[in-house]
């Protein structure tokens, strides 16, 4: 991932022209999917946000809920409303209960690594207690899941995982997971009545230092094409595309296009058929594929492998880019094969008429180089904030870390936030990764 030489370039900004998510054509009727779309950007505010998917939907909730006037605050978002890989995902949050521990305690050292586990139960305890508490009316379905391990390879790599977690005291409860789209529009929705200003299609080109700056305070131009906004303050929650406005992270922040897909299932996978489970059927850490069926509907939601030795270079190459108006089409024969090799009922020419493929879609994914986020202020400018880089696994991460940043702008402290510190970022960490790492965890 790293390797290619266009990324160390920076991404540059999304494609304008997306492909629509199975989850985004739900969404078509959502009164700020395209909001000031032509509006002039305003020329300040206290607080900027760069990015509408959760991470940033939420830090300017937990911001307003912190105290901070909502009309001190902008967002500006690239497309429109929550378009980036938060509404591009496989449909789950899924934590990892063990399995990246072995490879998390080799890159950051076993407390960090027990820190990282916990963190993503959390995260899924976090988001139960928020749909609860407010009410979000969205597709909320607990339940368990499993990795199902296709070759001895991997069941001796997770049985290494679990034996080194549990002796290091670690938590080995079952894995649940929650499923659904309108968290987001519902985070957005509140903190636009309260009075946030959501600018939709008006991507940030720059920002730098203003002329307005004093000895006391930096300000910051916040360069649009629909003109300038100076801020104090500004968050960037643009995940893979963080290294466009922030090009110390291009060596650390590598753009990857996941791929999923929408499967109508037959009659031996619906009603009271239907998945009691989520899974992950995998055949090597990386080389795996996720399976969830929606409650609402049936249908079957498939994660495509992040590696892959079964698909051609090519294919493989392909994911190194920031356009997801398209899709690989290996990438989907070589899912949807590996579907009907696990269940023999789903083979095409056993299928009736509106079974089966149902809809493929893309999104970016930020992979970072040590497999953990990077969160907290821009040493080097102040005033900037950071929580981006989610490597395919914001929903099982982002739930504690947008409010965690969001604490630290507040005036909290690092323990304050209850993150790993790993997760931090700091000049000390990237000079630790200029000099390289020896594994990753996706």
């Amino acid at each position: 991932m790293g390797s290619n030489p266009e990324s160390r370039k920076g991404p540059g900004l999304p494609v304008p022209d997306p492909c629509v998510s199975f989850w985004q054509q739900t969404t078509r009727s959502f009164p700020y999917l395209n909001v000031n779309e032509v509006a002039p950007a305003p020329a300040e505010s206290k607080f900027v946000v760069i990015g509408s998917g959760i991470s940033g939907a939420l830090t300017t909730y937990e911001l307003i809920q912190g105290g901070v006037p909502a009309e001190d605050i902008i967002i500006f978002e690239a497309r429109e409303a929550a378009s980036g890989a938060s509404s591009r995902n496989a449909g789950h949050v899924r934590p990892d209960a063990f399995r990246g521990f072995q490879v998390y305690k080799q890159l950051h050292g076993k407390e960090q690594a027990l820190k990282v586990i916990a963190n993503e139960r959390l995260v899924f305890q976090k988001i139960d207690e928020f749909v609860k508490t407010h009410g979000v009316q969205c597709d909320f379905n607990p339940t368990t899941t499993f990795d199902v391990c296709m070759t001895q390879e991997f069941a001796d790599f997770n049985a290494q995982s679990f034996k080194e977690y549990q002796e290091a005291g670690g938590d080995v409860s079952h894995i649940k997971f929650y499923e659904g789209e309108e968290a987001k529009k519902w985070l957005l929705t509140q903190s636009i009545n309260k009075g946030a200003r959501l600018f939709t299609h008006c991507p940030v080109t720059s920002v730098t230092k203003s002329a307005s700056s004093t000895a006391e305070q930096a300000i910051w131009d916040i360069s649009t094409p629909r003109g300038t906004t100076k801020a104090p303050t500004v968050v960037h929650c643009t995940n893979a595309f963080a290294p466009h406005l922030l090009p110390q992270l291009s060596s650390f922040i590598t753009p990857n296009r996941a791929q999923a897909h929408a499967f109508v299932p037959p009659a031996s996978l619906n009603a009271s058929n239907i998945l009691p489970s989520t899974m992950s059927l995998r055949h090597s850490l990386k080389h795996f594929y996720s399976v969830a069926q929606r409650r609402p509907d049936g249908i079957i939601i498939l994660g495509s492998p992040i590696a892959n030795p079964k698909i051609s270079p090519a294919a493989a190459e392909a994911r190194l880019t920031t356009n997801d108006s398209v899709f690989n089409e290996e990438v989907r024969d070589d899912t949807i094969s590996n579907l009907e090799t696990c269940f023999p009922e789903c083979e095409k020419g056993k299928l009736r008429h509106g079974e089966g493929l149902l809809h493929t879609w893309t999104g970016i994914v930020g992979m970072t180089t040590d497999s953990v986020p990077f969160v907290g202020k821009v040493e080097s400018l102040p005033g900037q904030w950071v929580c981006s880089g989610f490597n395919g696994h914001g929903m099982a991460r982002i739930f504690t870390s947008a409010p965690g940043v969001a604490k630290l702008i507040l005036g909290g402290s690092w323990e304050d936030t209850g993150l790993p510190e790993c997760f931090e970022m700091t000049d000390e960490r990237l000079e630790r990764l200029q000099k390289g790492v020896s594994a990753s965890v996706f």
